[in-house]
């Protein structure tokens, strides 16, 4: 009887037993790696941020942006003169267990900041956002060069500009005013926190043994096709709070005010790049959010910009928002075809661009999901001007020609291609990945080349590998999106500064242009930092180093289990902690 009544017990507490709530959706491209330092796109900033943590973050619901602390006691205090930032971590804050702490529960301190943008500097790390520190904060550039020539990066040798004040506080000097540096603070690929015993702890494999302090760590990954996060059970006590200052926020605010984050208990995220798998998965119930909603079904999901009828009635949501991005094609500008700055070249480069019709992008591929671009930075952040305009991304075959004519790109054999102006073979290499949508870019571009008569050859790869090589300087021509990591033009400006290694992967290097930038960034946002941004502008479109395309307007759709979903204007934002899902 005793057995029995266990029994029934049991089986009452299991069928009373909550299910672990999942948050399952799909990235478009895979993972390059789980170091935060190393990576510099979208997807992998993503995951990365909801495992480590920047020093301050963006407010869930506040739109504009607004920076707030995250693991901070408070916002940074920066001194009069606009060089000295000191920062306090919050005491209490723990890192995700790891055998690498010889199984001591190992908390946040100042020191872990401070390594962490020490590893900037590291030639060995190759961090993506090198350029963001080393020519502003005292000391680095001293330090980087000594590195570089050494292959080695002393970690304990004193810096005067990263220095921990006591065991929660720290210090950043910078060489002179830099009023945009506030955002690097909330930037996970300069400056989330890494424990210096797990980066040595695993050497060169550390991107794939990610320990953070964030909310989630890591449960599974199948390399390139899926990867789920659990509860980091280190993870502070947090409770929702947010600033509310439109309808669709105070809606969220009033439904999860006061709640225990992280809200749910697993986040799968599976790689989908295919447009037509990843939407009928959404649509078979596999994802809970389809996470930008592909173009080219805009039509079926939501005609004339609503939910069509037959996905209302499944009670799915469904939010659009004009995104802090750009799409836009880079020229190698150290390629001996298409790189360079004499004039032949550049007549080259703006040639290929007045050959393309953004009008067939935005219309036929994007389904009117896009605005035409006009700079190489988005609407809505810090120094754009609505009322610039240029005539560098008209479409206009015969003045394409014309300039091609004029120097020296002619059919030199009869083949009815046009040649080098040496006589050699004129062939544009352009990088793809093996996606449907890609495949209708090829053919736009292949279109537009061959209206001016001009080969185009397209190399297809996978987006990591692609990326792997522009990086190396090793991609002639590719197109690709760039998204705002903070509300400011300077964010997309920062790409083709010469500094920027890592992220110029147009290799763009015109003294002039980097002259105008370092002086921008020393400005507040003000009518003559716009007017600089605009110089800027005007040197992108003289020297053509990219074609700027659109600005994408992202579409997400979910279904109602999922609450509290809200999409930020930075692409890279993590959202997981905010969210519930209630089946």
């Amino acid at each position: 009887m005793r057995t029995l009544l266990a029994l029934l017990a049991l089986a009452s507490a299991c069928a009373g037993a909550a299910e672990p709530k999942v948050l399952r959706y799909a990235f478009e491209v895979a993972e390059t790696s789980f170091d935060p330092y190393r990576i510099s796109d979208v997807y992998s900033n993503i995951v990365n941020q909801g495992m480590f943590e920047a020093p301050l973050t963006y407010d869930y619901l506040a739109r504009p942006l607004k920076l707030r602390p995250q693991t901070l006691e408070s916002m940074p205090q920066i001194s009069a003169d606009g060089r000295t930032y000191t920062l306090r971590v919050k005491p209490g804050i723990y890192f995700a267990d790891d055998p690498a702490f010889n199984g001591r529960k190992r908390e946040l301190v100042a020191a872990d900041y401070v390594y962490s943008m020490k590893r900037l500097l590291d030639p060995k790390v190759r961090a993506s956002q090198q350029g963001e520190v080393e020519p502003y904060i005292v000391g680095a550039e001293e330090a980087a060069t000594k590195a570089r020539k050494t292959n080695r990066f002393d970690y304990d040798a004193p810096l005067e500009g990263l220095k921990v004040v006591d065991k929660y506080t720290w210090q950043v000097k910078l060489k002179s005013p830099l009023y945009v540096f506030i955002y690097n603070f909330a930037d996970c690929r300069i400056t989330c926190a890494v424990a210096r015993e797990v980066a040595e702890h695993y050497g060169d494999d550390f991107g794939s043994h990610p320990v953070g302090t964030g909310p989630w760590r890591l449960a599974f990954w199948k390399r390139s096709s899926k990867m789920a996060f659990e509860k980091n059970p280190n993870y502070r006590e947090e409770h929702f709070d947010a600033e509310a200052t439109d309808d669709r926020g105070r809606e969220i605010l009033a439904q999860m005010k006061g709640r225990r984050l992280p809200q749910i208990d697993r986040v799968e995220v599976s790689i989908i790049e295919e447009t037509q798998p990843r939407w009928l998965s959404f649509l078979n119930g596999e994802l809970d959010l389809i996470f930008l909603v592909p173009e080219e079904f805009a039509n079926q999901a939501f005609p004339n910009n609503k939910v069509a009828a037959n996905l209302a009635r499944r009670g799915i949501r469904m939010e659009q928002l004009p995104a802090l991005d750009l799409t836009f094609n880079f020229f190698n500008m150290r390629d001996p075809v298409v790189g360079g700055y004499t004039p032949e070249k550049v007549a080259l480069r703006r040639a290929i661009s007045l050959s393309y019709k953004t009008a067939d992008e935005i219309n036929i591929i994007r389904k009117g999901q896009a605005i035409p671009a006009q700079t190489p930075y988005p609407p809505g952040v810090a120094g754009y001007d609505p009322n610039f305009r240029t005539t560098a991304n008209e479409y206009d075959i015969p003045k394409a020609k014309a300039l091609l004519d004029m120097f020296g790109y002619v059919d030199r054999d009869g083949d009815g291609w046009r040649d080098m102006p040496d006589g050699s073979p004129l062939v544009i290499n352009f990088n793809s990945t093996p996606t449907a949508r890609d495949a209708q870019f090829d053919e736009l571009w292949k279109r537009s080349l061959d209206d001016i008569g001009v080969r185009l050859n397209v190399i297809k790869g996978k987006w990591p590998d692609i990326l792997k090589a522009a990086r190396a300087g090793k991609v002639q021509f590719w197109q690709l999106g760039n998204s705002a990591s903070s509300p400011d033009a300077d964010t997309a400006l920062s790409s083709l500064y010469s500094a920027n290694e890592e992220g110029n992967l147009a290799k763009f290097n015109l003294p002039e242009y980097d002259r105008l930038y370092e002086k921008a960034r020393a400005l507040p946002d003000s009518p003559e930092r716009t007017r600089i941004y605009q110089e800027m502008t005007k040197l992108v479109v003289a020297y053509a180093p990219w074609r700027v395309n659109t600005h994408r307007i992202r579409t997400d759709m979910w279904y109602p289990p999922l609450k509290g979903y809200r999409r930020s204007p930075i692409l890279t934002y993590n959202f997981w902690k905010y969210v519930d899902v209630e089946r």
